[in-house]
């Protein structure tokens, strides 16, 4: 079969699916990007598209978001017409709804179209106004004109899909019998937990295992979206009430979500707010997945906040590590969280709570040995790759015989 994928990145949210794939050496299967880096797999050829120019300055601010993904759109579909020229005539198309897929249906008009529907935005119940911001009929006409290339998307795919219940909500009713609910799976044979790992800390001499006090705190982005400024407020409340406690921040510094803060960033910010025992506070950068597992593995607690908006697979790799996780009570992470059961959930805005839930957790092995458990159940038993990865193939494959 041929298969042609496509997104920004590579080979972002299709890893699991190129690996599965790759393995019939019979598959012919492309990959147009728009990010050059050293990833490759075997079997995947991968095809680098180059914008044509950016979004100009002087673009109708309501129309940044569509006119920057039309761009993207247009210079993969030039690179698919090259392909199509060559004598590519894929089965099936998978692609993202970031752009990447708006015109391929005009350069294969009898494939077949599968989309990843990550996000629609609502002015109201989601993420837009959870902070308190009002909304006014700027702010509403902004967020209309932020769908349209995903509505595009949407009348042009044979079928969707959302990666949890509470994204596939998001997204106007009378869609939603193209789009199937289908998570992209979390390796529970990689992310299993480990009382024997050991985790440096980048750049210093300090390494902590299970046995150390360690809250953990992961994240694409520092910023307002996934709770950073929360969590430091959280973290410097925390390291005056616990002397031997450490906390291990992963991430980078930068907004992936919502608007950035000028001449400064969260991280400048929250540092400056905070009074912090710099000594046992630890920001790590990015990590490479093996350290990364092994943060997760040495966590005693890990937190992690969400506004109502895509659910971070962090959490649900956390899980399946058997962290025990105390978790914003949001509506994206209660599709996974059960308050007390496999996780806690405490308002998004409680400092006070989130700390004394975190401080009784730390005091008591036997609830959080319990929550950690059931935490790694859940992704087991709902979540988990090796039971997800045959169904996202299978989708692909019968949607190429119609």
């Amino acid at each position: 079969m041929k298969f042609l994928f496509s997104h920004r990145n590579f080979p972002a949210q299709f890893r699991h699916i190129l690996f599965e794939l790759s393995k019939d050496t019979s598959n012919e299967i492309v990959f147009i990007t728009g990010t050059k880096n050293d990833i490759n797999i075997k079997g995947v050829k991968k095809y680098l598209y180059h914008l044509k120019r950016e979004v100009p300055k002087n673009c109708h601010r309501y129309l940044k978001t569509f006119e920057e993904a039309v761009i993207h759109g247009q210079s993969v579909a030039e690179v698919a017409i090259s392909l199509k020229n060559q004598g590519f005539y894929p089965d099936v198309i998978y692609a993202h709804s970031w752009g990447n897929s708006m015109f391929l249906k005009d350069v294969f008009p009898n494939t077949p179209q599968l989309n990843y529907c990550e996000w629609y935005y609502n002015p109201t119940g989601a993420d837009i106004g959870f902070d308190g911001e009002v909304l006014n009929e700027d702010k509403l006409a902004l967020t209309k004109c932020k769908n349209a290339q995903l509505l595009i998307d949407l009348v042009n795919c044979d079928r969707g899909i959302c990666p949890t219940q509470w994204q596939k909500q998001q997204i106007p009713s009378e869609f939603h019998n193209k789009i199937e609910v289908l998570h992209d799976g979390i390796d529970t044979e990689y992310f299993v937990p480990d009382q024997n790992a050991i985790f440096k800390i980048p750049n210093s001499n300090i390494t902590l295992t299970a046995n150390d006090e360690v809250v953990t705190y992961a994240t694409r982005g520092m910023e307002p979206y996934r709770g950073f400024p929360q969590f430091m407020e959280i973290a410097e409340k925390l390291l005056k009430q616990r002397p031997k406690l450490h906390i291990v921040i992963g991430g980078e510094d930068r907004v992936c979500y919502g608007p950035k803060l000028v001449n400064t960033t969260y991280k400048e910010l929250m540092l400056k707010k905070c009074d912090l025992d710099m000594d046992r506070v630890h920001f790590t950068g990015g990590l490479p997945y093996m350290e990364y597992k092994k943060l997760l593995q040495i966590s005693s607690v890990h937190v992690y906040l969400t506004y109502p908006f895509i659910l971070s697979w962090s959490l649900l790799e956390a899980m399946s590590s058997g962290c025990c996780i105390v978790a914003s009570d949001t509506a994206p992470v209660r599709e996974v969280i059960t308050n007390n059961d496999n996780g806690i959930l405490v308002d998004f805005y409680d400092i006070d709570k989130f700390v004394n839930t975190i401080d009784n957790l730390l005091n008591d092995s036997i609830t959080s040995q319990k929550l950690k458990q059931k935490a790694r159940n859940t992704i087991l038993s709902s979540y988990n790759l090796k039971s997800l990865l045959p169904q996202h193939i299978m989708i692909l494959k019968n949607l190429s015989r119609k």
